[in-house]
């Protein structure tokens, strides 16, 4: 993935992160040797740090993989947690949980297995945060499907919404047309007041309004 931000800062942001625990450890040694999606350790403490700042409890993970972000998003949250797991592949699922469980916030953690956007929309709202890290090209139907879940003052997060930098080109994919819709409909809403932060693929923080 290119960089977006100078190579220089990006190593020395990573270089001076703390050290994680063995399970993040691992979990970042195994989505590098298998290509496995994970937001990383620069972007898990910023939604660690979001969802501290903003009191979050009631959590919806759009796109959840092999846990990674859930766990910075659980341990972040709190003992009173509620945090909802999805992921359309089973096998990403018993990983999780297995993780989960070594993390010590499975009894936090709520697991779905199916299409996100759908699961999103059978749940009852309303929400905290919700993170939307599902296939690129349903960005923009995830972003409908959040705004009636989320509650007023919460905050929606989702990563990847600079894409390598190819949203400032002419869409060669439907993901990228996924990303360049999701990114103009966040800032012309009126629901909303995002800000995109320039780490590793690019994060958008919007409040609801």
């Amino acid at each position: 993935m290119p960089n977006i931000l100078h190579e220089p800062v990006e190593k020395y942001i990573y270089a001076v992160l703390p050290r994680r625990d063995a399970v993040l450890a691992e979990m970042e040694r195994l989505a590098e040797k298998n290509d496995i999606p994970i937001v990383g350790p620069a972007v898990g403490r910023l939604l660690a740090l979001v969802t501290r700042i903003s009191g979050a409890r009631r959590i919806f993970e759009m796109g959840s993989a092999i846990g990674y972000s859930t766990i910075w998003l659980a341990r972040a949250a709190g003992t009173r947690a509620r945090v909802h797991y999805t992921d359309g592949d089973p096998e990403n699922a018993r990983r999780a949980k297995e993780y989960l469980r070594r993390a010590g916030v499975a009894g936090r953690v709520k697991i779905h297995i199916g299409d996100a956007v759908k699961l999103l929309r059978a749940e009852r709202g309303p929400f905290d945060l919700i993170f939307c890290d599902v296939n690129k090209e349903q960005y923009p139907d995830a972003l409908r499907a959040a705004l009636p879940r989320l509650r007023r003052g919460g905050l929606l997060v989702a990563d990847n919404t600079l894409w390598s930098g190819r949203v400032t080109r002419k869409p060669d994919s439907a993901a990228t047309r996924g990303i360049q819709r999701f990114n103009k409909l966040t800032y012309t809403s009126r629901e909303l007041w995002p800000v995109i932060v320039p780490l590793r693929d690019g994060v958008t923080i919007a409040q609801k309004l």
